[in-house]
C-alpha cells in the first residue's frame, strides 16, 4: 500500500486517493500552480509549511472552499459521493499531508506531476 493509501485509507480509500491526484493534476499548473492559488487566496504561509520540513499548518473547510471555488470541490465531492462540504473537510484534512509527502525536499521540484505521484505509490 502507498503513501497516499495509507493517509487516505480512512477517507475512502482509492477514490479519494485518486479524486485528491486528480485535483492536483487538473490544477492549472500541477502541484506548483495550486501552490500559487492557495498562496494568493491568503493561505500562503500554511502551504509553504506543508512544503517546507517543519510542522503543517492547518486549514479549514471553508478555507479549501474559498481558495478553490465551487466547482473543483463539486467536481471532487461528485467524485467521491460525498457532499461539497465534506469533500472540502477531506481535502483540508489531507491535501497538506499529501502535499508534504510530494516535497520532501522542502520544495516543488520540476519534472511534472508524473514524477511527483510517483514518489506516492500508488
Amino acid at each position: 500500500m502507498g503513501i497516499l493509501d495509507n493517509l487516505l485509507g480512512g477517507a475512502g480509500g482509492g477514490g479519494a486517493a485518486s479524486a485528491i491526484t486528480d485535483l492536483i493534476g487538473g490544477h492549472e499548473g500541477g502541484l506548483g500552480g495550486l501552490i500559487q492559488s492557495l498562496e494568493k487566496g491568503g493561505l500562503g504561509e500554511a502551504a509553504q509549511s506543508w512544503v517546507g520540513k517543519g510542522a503543517n499548518l492547518p486549514i479549514s473547510a471553508a478555507q479549501i472552499e474559498s481558495v478553490l471555488g465551487t466547482g473543483a470541490i463539486g467536481d471532487l465531492a461528485r467524485k467521491l459521493g460525498l457532499d461539497p462540504h465534506a469533500a472540502a473537510g477531506q481535502i483540508s484534512e489531507f491535501l497538506p499531508q499529501i502535499i508534504d509527502q510530494l516535497t520532501p525536499n522542502g520544495t516543488v521540484e520540476g519534472g511534472g506531476l508524473g514524477g511527483l505521484l510517483g514518489k506516492l505509490k500508488l
